[in-house]
């Protein structure tokens, strides 16, 4: 287990693949942890480095005093990358994962020279719908919200299989704190004129069945970067890497092949 003292945020990571292989970070979503990846981390060239953490107040990363800022978790995903000396990744960033992404690149073009923008967007919902959640969870528990999340996160046949519980039990998991502290952070987050200004190269994923960030949105922050790529993953929801590794692993590799970062 590894963990980074960052100025005093004890962050989990995991660095998997070859050590001096060309490398890539992954960020998860919100209610989830560094093993949203593994599906596609054993799917992937074992050449490349393959990074990923437990963002702040999700898994084994300190939660610290929420609410969070977007600026606060784009400068953990910084401080981790310097700590493990990374330079010219490939950053795969799904749902607040891409926010991060986005705000990286912008700060530092070092650090990234190609993102993937996974069932994300420049700015996901409104502050009141956030909001509202906030409430609910304050309320009841992130429990009160387990049941609609997994319906946003999962296509129907996949919530009929016995693996669907595993991933409520790891949302309902992650600390209250944490989860409001990085829904807050979305709630206050408009990337679209930063987004804009951005010119790497940039592959933009989405699922079909996606109820948390429909494909058309995803392809509106596709759109927004030049010369960007944009693919759809049929009958996948919000989480593709889960329901349908195979799919968006060959699609990860392409980009990767396609780039030269393999």
């Amino acid at each position: 287990m590894l963990i980074a003292d960052l100025d005093g945020l004890k962050v989990h990571y995991r660095d998997d693949g070859d050590p001096h292989g060309r490398p890539v970070v992954f960020a998860n979503s919100l209610g989830t942890d560094l093993r949203l990846w593994d599906k596609v981390i054993e799917r992937l060239p074992q050449d490349l480095r393959l990074i990923r953490y437990d963002m702040r107040g999700h898994g084994l990363t300190d939660a610290l005093s929420p609410p969070y800022s977007m600026g606060a978790l784009i400068s953990d995903a910084e401080a981790i990358l310097d700590h493990l000396g990374v330079r010219d990744c490939v950053f795969v960033g799904l749902s607040i994962g891409g926010m991060i992404a986005q705000g990286l690149a912008v700060k530092r073009m070092d650090q990234i020279r190609a993102m993937v923008l996974s069932n994300t967007a420049a700015k996901i919902g409104t502050v009141q719908t956030w909001q509202t959640r906030i409430d609910t969870i304050a309320d009841g528990g992130i429990d009160a919200i387990a049941d609609t999340v997994m319906q946003v996160w999962f296509p129907p046949n996949f919530r009929k299989t016995p693996e669907l519980h595993a991933w409520r039990a790891m949302l309902t998991r992650q600390p209250i704190d944490g989860y409001i502290g990085c829904a807050a952070a979305i709630a206050g987050t408009d990337f679209y004129t930063t987004t804009a200004a951005l010119t790497l190269p940039t592959l933009a994923i989405a699922g079909s069945e996606d109820g948390a960030t429909p494909p058309d949105l995803v392809r509106e922050t596709a759109n927004l970067v030049r010369g960007s790529k944009f693919h759809l993953i049929r009958n996948a929801g919000h989480l593709p890497c889960v329901d349908k590794p195979d799919d968006y692993a060959q699609t990860l590799a392409t980009f990767f092949k396609d780039i030269g970062h393999i």
